[in-house]
């Protein structure tokens, strides 16, 4: 009998694709198919936990099934992640007058990245203390029992580097191994290795002129290249999306959102101030913050059922460059250093409400002035060290709780809403980094505004 309800399932899932692939067929635009691929996804999901429930053995087996659509599409993306930073970077250094320009572009994205992380603890600090959240109030189950033992036990890992080891984890000592995305670090450090080859040909362009133009030449057609799959990959998002989440939904723990709904509300809220900060801050440089949010909407549609910053980087760095007008190196160095550096979700908004949580149970008055402004300074300097370490939120929350003197075992405690919150953290992360491309290029004159201009469905027919 389950062997037909999942089957049933699958034919489910195989018509909702088929109606997705008339709507292209149809040339219906772009953003209009990524959500009507979310709003399918939501619904068959609710309906698939309705009626057989989160954790049964048919939900089990029919996601994972779906995982064939979803977690390929993801796969797909990561496949060309570390092609595209390359040729994107080294391409773009090499189409500058000069290096000096370099320094600059990385100084405003990583500043912007940095700082907007530190509002973004200070917005995380205010909603936990507004809904009077207290770790003192939950309770600890089984599941949340042995996350605890775990996130301790992970703790020893992030005590055992300094800032400045992990500081020193982003050099590519082999940059090959890089390449393949084996360690934490792997994306910034492709990044820094390929600007090294950039500036490198910047320096054989001025001494032999002709082998830099042959070098010119194969980067450029090997960029053609790595665009147009990034553009065959893309066309797969409604699908993606439509997988992805009805996986997401039909395997949410309902109750557990139901107890801890307090924090969920709380978390969502902080989310959704600071996403409305960083239209302030793209209206501040003279942009229309509405064009903005409606062209980045679909990337963060992604980012929200993917759960992955990195996988989001193609989407990203085609979204910032086709539809808001970014040049391809300030695209292509905000969306990679986003996805490692300064995630105001992540490493921002999240370990901050956990410490304005967790502080009352240990004694620490979350109200107290001194502890505030040490909270925030290690939100700041913390973003930009988890990217030596790894792990996302996990690791964020375990080194800013840690530096402040509070159990990070009781980050366990919100085990059973992970999933949910980090679906809104990630597509802030995205949000952050798009933020700081579109900022970076406007005010270094290296954003085309007709282009940002453009109606969004326009670039319908791109994918």
């Amino acid at each position: 009998m389950d062997t037909l309800l999942i089957i049933l399932n699958i034919l489910v899932l195989l018509l909702m694709i088929g109606i997705l692939y008339r709507m292209q067929k149809k040339h219906t635009s772009f953003t209009k198919r990524v959500f009507a691929g979310l709003g399918m996804g939501i619904v068959f999901g609710a309906i698939l936990q309705l009626v057989y429930g989160s954790t049964s053995d048919v939900v089990a087996t029919s996601t994972d099934w779906f995982s064939i659509v979803g977690s390929g599409y993801v796969g797909f993306l990561k496949m060309i992640v570390t092609p595209l930073i390359m040729v994107s970077i080294v391409s773009a250094i090499t189409n500058l007058k000069t290096s000096s320009g370099l320094g600059k572009m990385s100084g405003f994205i990583i500043g912007i990245l940095i700082t907007t992380t530190a509002v973004a603890a200070v917005v995380g600090i205010t909603s936990a203390l507004g809904f009077g959240l207290s770790a003192e109030n939950i309770q600890l189950g089984d599941a949340e029992a042995a996350r605890s033992e775990a996130l301790e036990e992970t703790l020893t890992q992030v005590e055992d580097m300094t800032l400045p080891q992990q500081v020193l984890e982003f050099i590519p000592t082999n940059p090959f191994l890089d390449m393949t995305g084996q360690r934490s670090t792997s994306t910034l450090g492709v990044v820094i290795f390929s600007a090294f080859v950039g500036v490198a040909a910047l320096g054989v362009k001025k001494k032999k002129p002709e082998q830099a133009e042959f070098f010119n030449k194969i980067v450029n057609t090997t960029y053609s290249i790595v665009m147009r799959m990034v553009t065959l990959i893309l066309r797969l998002t409604p699908y993606g999306i439509l997988a992805l989440m009805t996986s997401t939904v039909a395997k949410t723990d309902v109750d557990g959102i139901i107890s801890l709904s307090k924090f969920v509300l709380a978390s969502y809220v902080a989310l959704l101030v600071m996403l409305i900060i960083h239209l302030i801050l793209v209206t501040i440089v003279g942009l229309n913050p509405f064009t903005f949010l409606k062209k980045i909407l679909p990337v963060l549609s992604f980012a929200f059922t993917s759960r992955t910053s990195a996988g989001t980087i193609p989407l990203n760095v085609e979204t910032q460059t086709q539809k808001l007008g970014v040049s391809e190196g300030i695209a292509n160095f905000s969306a990679s250093f986003g996805a490692t550096i300064g995630q105001n979700g992540c490493a921002g908004i999240y370990p901050a409400m956990l410490a304005v949580m967790i502080a009352p149970a240990v004694g620490i008055d979350p109200l107290d002035f001194a502890f505030l402004v040490k909270l925030v300074l290690i939100v700041a300097i913390s973003s930009f060290g988890v990217a030596g370490v790894g792990g996302g939120a996990t690791f964020a929350a375990l080194i800013v709780l840690s530096a402040v003197n509070l159990p990070v075992g009781l980050a366990g405690l919100l085990i059973s809403v992970e999933p949910l919150i980090d679906m809104g953290r990630t597509a802030l992360n995205v949000s952050g980094s798009m933020t700081a491309g579109a900022v970076s290029a406007k005010l270094l004159g290296e954003l085309d505004v007709e282009v940002f201009r453009e109606k969004a469905d326009e670039f319908a027919d791109v994918m």
